[in-house]
Order: structure tokens, then C-alpha cells, then sequence
């Protein structure tokens, strides 16, 4: 421990646990004078420094162990005093505003936010309003809908937008904020602790300009260029926000589910963003704030600057149409090519073998031989050193990569396995059949594993399930998240392969709304560059960014799904079957 000194840590007592400043300060000038409070964002502990180092002392003495109750008094913090030799202060530039954007303070009256407010009628008029998990929505002009995140531009809705909106409309246009008049108009209801995830707003949908107003309280709004650090921006209540160009089309925006907000304490600051220096920063509890979001609809394709995140620009980011491609040309296009591309990366993210997959290939006889069909980079193939396991996967490249780490892996496709019927112990198969674009294709492809088992043999498979939620325990998918809130429910009438709709794009690490769906992979330039040689050129790198956002197929499987799938085999049974972070698993038996 440091020697007694004028500053002292202050464990469990941050921003990031509940602590505002306020609450901190009263209990640390009892003992004395406090020359700064350091308490720095996001972290569960501040720094104090008084004016002397008796006072110090008598702060460590006395203060340790004193309960605290948290900002929104749900608990109670314990605090622990250290002392620490010396206690620096940087000073950090807050961060601009990302470019296209503009927040004009007071932009509407407070008569002016309550007659809006009042004629949202959320309890009278429903017919346009939805019911989301996390949040109040109602929409006018346009629905805007969430299982494509677009809207349906020949199906406006009746009415229009609502007259109380148009003054401020024939403001923002008067004043140059906007070029064309809104169509659309979303307005979100969040109560503390609820938020909405990184997004950027459909470019094929909307032009460019879109304009926000913040009613019933403030807010900070965190946006994220592709590469780079997340910027706070604080959005006052009666405010204005206004995205156009870069920020409209390129940044992602969004707002952290919390119930309190960590902002400046200094006065005159009311928005913009928000300091990184520890010693401006406290706690602000959030209300309940409505958001008015106006929206123009875009009838031709959009031809910004940013193909990268251009869905008008990069045609493999759009849902295809499912019945057009059929079952085998999807997979191919949104599987079998997906992977090829991400192997690299994919690889890079699948290195820890699961336990229980593992408890299975241990408990399997010495000397067994293994299929592992799908084996991807080969995770599994070395987790036994005293079984025979052969890998496949319809990957080359990922087969390529078993072959460097001196496994035994062929290429092939599930459906066809180019081994003997009756030669293996064991089969597993692990995140593959929900690849699979119908029934009957899943249902082939687990006849093919169970094919090659010996009679008393065993397979086990695993799929995604549709509930990342099970006996009130999250996945470490949904865990994986910075929010577990989702941006917006998908489909409510399952989209199938036989049907001829666009298959729903999914917002990653949030729980599942349809069972057939595209799930994107995010390709990183590290992993895009190594499949380039040292001579790449500037345009061949936008090309390849332009490629960063795969998507891939799924069918997620719910509850005794997959138990019946392989009922209506003839010669296997189910010998146990359970979930596992948030996988459907069985394991069959071969009679």
C-alpha cells in the first residue's frame, strides 16, 4: 500500500456503479476539504485529493465501509479507501460532432412540447401505434417496418402526418434545416432504462436529411463511425437533431438501456459532446423522453459517398427473394459462398472448444472412429488424442486450415458424404443443419450423418435455437451484447424458403423473432486484407470494404423441434436431448 499521502482511492464508489458526484461529495467533505474529485466515466471507482494529508488520513480511517446507496437507491454500494502516491489529471479535448450534424437548443417552446405531447393520444388512438418489447412507437405518413427495416412506399398509411407538426416543419425548412418536406414521422416513447441499438437508418428508404426532436427530457445519443471510438452527444429536452451526410449515412446511432446518463457538471454546457475529462463528469437521471423523428421517403435509389453501408450500392446487403432463388441457390449464395469469403475471420473466432461437446467426445470408447461433418476450422478434430476423427466441411478454405493444423478433413457437401454406411463409431455435427433452407433438405442431411454410424453408434448435433433465452438463463450470445435490448422485432408470421418474400435481415446478439432469417457477419479489414496480396491498391481496398458485411442463412430451430426432425428417422433414436447456450441439441442412438 502507498504511503499516507493528500489522495486516496475510492473503491466501489464511480460513475460506473451509481455514484453521482453529488452523493460522493457529501460524504467525503466530512472529513475535510476536497481539492478535486477525479471520477472517471464508465468505471466503478473515483479519486480524491483534500487539502491535506491529515484530512486524508481521517477520510481512510472513518469513510471505509460506509454504505452508500446508489443513484436510483435499488442497493447499497459499500465504500474502500486506499491511499495512492499521486493522482494525475489529464486534460481530453471532448470529441467534435460527427460531421452532418446539428442540434439546435430550444427549438420548440415549452407550450409547444406540451401540445405535442398531449395529441400523441397513445391510450385513444392505436390504430397506427406498435407495442414493442422496450419502447412505445406510433407511426405516421408510413409505417416503418421492423422485419426489413424499410417501409412499404406504395401502402402510406391514411391521414398523412399530423397537423400539431407543422409548424415546426415550416420551421426547420424555413431556416434551412431540411430541403424537403417530411413524409414520415416515427415517434418513440423511452422510459428510463430503455434504448434503441447502433443503427443507421435505411439508405434506400430515406433521403437525406433527418430530423429528430427530443421532448419530455434529455438524453445522450452515442454515435460510431465504422472504425473508432463510440461519441456521446448530449440531446437537451426541447431540442432539435439534425442528421445529414456522414452522420445520416455512415455513423451508426443509437442509445445505451440505462436509468441514468453520465454528462458534464459543467455549468453553460448544456449539449453537444460530452467530456471525457473526469473531473467535469457526473450522473443525470433520465426521464421519460419522446422522440418526433421526420423522415422523407426516397423514391429512387440512394448515391451517397458510402457504398461500404449502402444498400442501394451493395447489392448483397438486401434480403433475397427466397422463391425466386430456391432452396439449394440459397445456400450456396448465403452459405457456401459466405463462408468461403470469412473462413480467415471465422476461424479466428472459434478456437474453445465447447464442454459438453467435448464430455462427449471423451466418453466415446479409445480407438473410436469419428466423423465431425461441418468441421469448420476444426475445433474438435485434437479434443480426443486417443479417437480417429476424420473432419468434412464444404468450405475449402476452412478445410485448408484443418490441413495446417494437421487434421484429416475433406471437402464435401452434408448431403453427400463420400464415406462407407455403417463405418463410424460416432458422428457430430455442430451448428450445420440449420444451414439447411427446408424440412426435407434439413431431414436428408441428419439421414446422411446417421448413414454412416455402426449399429450402436451415436451423433451428436447441434443447432441454433430460437430461444437464446431458456429457464431464465441468457446465452452467451444474447451476453455478448453491450444491450440486450433489440432494435425492433422481426416478422410476426414466420418468412419460409417456400414463400416469395425477402427473408428478415436480423440485428445481432438480440434474441430471435423468426425462424428463417439472415444473420450478418461483419468481416474485419485485418481478416479482408490477408486474402490480399502486399500489392493492393486504394480502390481494391474500398472494393473489399464494400464487401464487409456478409449475410448468412438460418433456420433456427424452437423447442422439440429437432427431437421431431429426427422422430421420422426409422433406425435411430433420441437418447437425450437439451439446450446448451442457447443451442438445441440431441443425441442420437443407432439400433
Amino acid at each position: 500500500m502507498a504511503s499516507c499521502s493528500k489522495s486516496l482511492v475510492v473503491a466501489n464508489g464511480g460513475l460506473g456503479n451509481g455514484v453521482s458526484r453529488q452523493q460522493l461529495l457529501n460524504v467525503l467533505q466530512r472529513c475535510g476539504l476536497v481539492d478535486s474529485l477525479l471520477m472517471p466515466p464508465n468505471k466503478p471507482y473515483s479519486f480524491v485529493t483534500y487539502s491535506s494529508t491529515e484530512e486524508a488520513i481521517q477520510a481512510c480511517a472513518s469513510l471505509s465501509g460506509q454504505d452508500l446507496p446508489s443513484a436510483d437507491s435499488e442497493q447499497k454500494i459499500t465504500l474502500y479507501f486506499s491511499f495512492v502516491e499521486k493522482v494525475e489529471v489529464r486534460e481530453i479535448l471532448p470529441p467534435p460532432l460527427p460531421p452532418g450534424l446539428v442540434i439546435v437548443e430550444d427549438f420548440v417552446s415549452p407550450d409547444e412540447e406540451l401540445v405535442m405531447l398531449e395529441n400523441i393520444l397513445w391510450e385513444v388512438d392505436n390504430s397506427n401505434q406498435k407495442s414493442l418489447k422496450h419502447r412505445r412507437v406510433k407511426h405516421y405518413g408510413y409505417e416503418f417496418r421492423y422485419d426489413n427495416n424499410n417501409v412499404d412506399k406504395d401502402q402510406p398509411l391514411p391521414g398523412g402526418l399530423p397537423e400539431f407538426c407543422n409548424s415546426v416543419l415550416d420551421r426547420c425548412l424555413l431556416q434551412g434545416l431540411i430541403k424537403n418536406r417530411p413524409d414520415q414521422l416515427t415517434i418513440n416513447q423511452y422510459e428510463p432504462g430503455q434504448g434503441i441499438p447502433p443503427h443507421i437508418d435505411t439508405h434506400s428508404a430515406f433521403e437525406d436529411e433527418i430530423i429528430s426532436l427530443s421532448l419530455g427530457a434529455e438524453i445522450v445519443m452515442d454515435f460510431k463511425p465504422p472504425s473508432g471510438s463510440s461519441v456521446p452527444v448530449m440531446l437537451p429536452r426541447r431540442s432539435l437533431l439534425v442528421m445529414s451526410g456522414e452522420s445520416r449515412h455512415l455513423w451508426t446511432h443509437g442509445i445505451t438501456p440505462r436509468k441514468f446518463d453520465v454528462v458534464q457538471m459543467t455549468e453553460g454546457q448544456k449539449f453537444g459532446t460530452v467530456s471525457r475529462n473526469s473531473e467535469e463528469l457526473t450522473l443525470n437521471k433520465r426521464g421519460t423522453r419522446t422522440s418526433f423523428t421526420f423522415r422523407k421517403i426516397r423514391r429512387g435509389l440512394c448515391k451517397c459517398a458510402f457504398p461500404s453501408v449502402c444498400d442501394s450500392q451493395q447489392k448483397d446487403s438486401s434480403p433475397p427473394p427466397v422463391g425466386d432463388l430456391g432452396a439449394e441457390s440459397l445456400e450456396k449464395e448465403y452459405v457456401h459462398k459466405v463462408y468461403e469469403d470469412i473462413a480467415g475471420h471465422f476461424s479466428s473466432t472459434r478456437h474453445t472448444p465447447w464442454p459438453k461437446i467435448t464430455d462427449f467426445l471423451m466418453g466415446l470408447p479409445i480407438g473410436s472412429l469419428v466423423a465431425d461433418v461441418g468441421c469448420g476450422n476444426g475445433k474438435y478434430l485434437g479434443v480426443n488424442k486417443e479417437l480417429y476423427m476424420i473432419g468434412c466441411d464444404r468450405s475449402k478454405n476452412l478445410v485448408d486450415i484443418c490441413g495446417k493444423k494437421k487434421f484429416e478433413a475433406s471437402i464435401c457437401d452434408a448431403m453427400s458424404l463420400p464415406f462407407r454406411s455403417g463405418s463410424f463409431d460416432a458422428c457430430i455435427s455442430i451448428a450445420v443443419i440449420h444451414h439447411f433452407a427446408t424440412e426435407e433438405r434439413r431431414l436428408a442431411a441428419i439421414l446422411e450423418i446417421t448413414r454412416l454410424l455402426k449399429t450402436g453408434g451415436r451423433a451428436l448435433i447441434y443447432v441454433w435455437a430460437m430461444e437464446q433465452e431458456y429457464k431464465k438463463q441468457k446465452s452467451k450470445y444474447l451476453k455478448g451484447s453491450k444491450s440486450s435490448t433489440k432494435q425492433a422485432s422481426l416478422t410476426d408470421v414466420p418468412v419460409t424458403p417456400d414463400s416469395t418474400d425477402s427473408l428478415p435481415i436480423h440485428t445481432n446478439r438480440t434474441a430471435f423473432d423468426s425462424q428463417d432469417l439472415l444473420v450478418p457477419w461483419h468481416l474485419k479489414a485485418k481478416s479482408q486484407a490477408g486474402k490480399s496480396d502486399a500489392s493492393t491498391t486504394s480502390e481494391e481496398e474500398q472494393q473489399l470494404a464494400s464487401r464487409s458485411v456478409y449475410h448468412r442463412y438460418y433456420h433456427v430451430f424452437c423447442e422439440g423441434e429437432l427431437e421431431a426432425l429426427c422422430g421420422k428417422l426409422s433406425d435411430v433414436t433420441v437418447q437425450s436431448a437439451y439446450h446448451d447456450q442457447g443451442n438445441w441439441c440431441v443425441v442420437l442412438g443407432k439400433f
